[in-house]
């Protein structure tokens, strides 16, 4: 039997003249150039920013889709204006949309959202009594520190748990009153009962319950952020010669306990080896050909843009240039891993932009060139090998 052709619903006529106006402007002034373009509501509000490699293509298509079945199609009706700005390459519009959603944080762009929830993250809060515990996506606290991203969020977890209860770190809800020993009694009485057990067991310092001063806690703080640095290994040495005690004790259920949470650590530790030399990589400078001789040239570090210039066409333009680099560079020091929030998204952007177009690794040059270009090597024989396109790791 044949399907019945549903029935496209008709737009409003306010709705359809907008709409009319909207498409009259794009054919008549857009070019197929490189660069990024906004949808506005009437009040000015920003529905929807996009990025394209050719302009007027790109928004040609939203105004062809279906009503109301196709998102665009939605976006349009809802707007009173588009505007654009032409980019001097791909590469260039993909940072100034990033850019502009962090900006304005249209309702309409979720894809970004979504897939930044691929990831999960270590989240180190801000005081008072800091807290490690693993999120999907870097986004909703400004104040706090993020390592990451990582793949497995289940195996992140347990290994942060063992971290946790070696530190004696809380992980009870983020809005847990603190009180610390040190601190001036409060003006209602401290609870000398913890939400959880853990104190009770010895797993955690009980800032809660004023059972440990700011000092000691901010110790063990900073000692977890030495041990995901890999500066030390103070966690997995306590549980180790917890083990042998165990095992000289005959304790054989327990010392295999510990020695399970040996090995969750020190898998916490490998991980972090690699994310540092995976963000390491995306250090260089990168020169990309743009419209009209438009080239430009940005300075890498950690996977974020530090400096962006036209290509330098003479000695003081390089001059210029190279003192760029050298103050972008600078001393070379022993990194974190750890990722400041604002700067998670480009570092995510700068990774994906660099699998999806390996050959513009040849543009690079600088210290993270060549590892980035053999890992990708890397990846591509192992997905030649495999016969299936895998998400790509950092």
């Amino acid at each position: 039997m044949a399907r019945r052709r549903r029935r496209r619903k008709e737009l409003p006529p306010l709705v359809h003249e907008r709409r009319h106006a909207m498409l009259a402007v794009v054919k008549r002034d857009a070019r197929n150039q490189p660069g990024t373009y906004r949808l506005l509501a009437p009040d000015g509000e920003v529905l929807y920013v996009g990025k394209t490699k050719g302009v007027r293509t790109r928004l040609l298509t939203h105004f062809r889709a279906e009503y109301p079945r196709d998102k665009s199609a939605r976006m349009i009706a809802e707007a009173g204006s588009v505007v654009w700005d032409y980019e001097p390459s791909e590469f260039a519009a993909c940072l100034t949309e990033l850019r502009l959603i962090k900006r304005w944080r249209p309702r309409y762009n979720v894809a970004m959202k979504r897939d930044a929830r691929h990831y999960a993250f270590i989240q180190l809060t801000a005081a008072p009594a800091p807290k490690l515990h693993v999120v999907r996506g870097a986004q909703g606290d400004d104040a706090a520190t993020y390592f990451g991203p990582f793949h497995g969020a289940v195996q992140l977890a347990a290994a942060l748990r063992e971290l946790n209860d070696a530190l004696g770190l809380r992980d009870c809800a983020l809005d847990t009153p603190m009180h610390f020993a040190d601190q001036e009694a409060p003006s209602v009485a401290v609870p000398r009962t913890p939400g959880c057990i853990r104190y009770e067991i010895g797993r955690c310092l009980g800032p809660c319950v004023a059972a440990t001063t700011r000092s000691d806690y901010d110790e063990r703080v900073r000692l977890a952020r030495e041990f995901l640095a890999g500066r030390h290994d103070a966690p997995i040495s306590v549980l180790r010669e917890a083990m042998e005690a165990s095992s000289k004790r005959l304790e054989f259920e327990r010392a295999a306990s510990l020695r399970d949470k040996v090995v969750r650590l020190e898998s916490l530790q490998d991980q972090f080896a690699r994310l540092r030399v995976a963000v390491e990589s995306l250090s260089f400078t990168y020169q990309v050909a743009g419209q009209d001789g438009d080239d430009r040239v940005y300075v890498i570090r950690r996977g974020r843009v530090r400096h962006e210039s036209p290509a330098p066409r003479n000695a003081r333009d390089r001059a210029l240039l190279d003192a760029s680099v050298a103050d972008v560079f600078g001393p070379v020091t022993r990194e974190s891993g750890a990722v400041p929030s604002h700067e998670v998204d480009e570092l995510l952007l700068l990774a994906s932009w660099f699998r999806a177009h390996p050959k513009e690794l040849e543009r690079t040059t600088g210290p993270g060139a060549a590892a980035l270009t053999q890992r990708a090597e890397s990846v591509s024989r192992r997905r030649a090998r495999s016969g299936s396109p895998r998400r790509g790791h950092l």
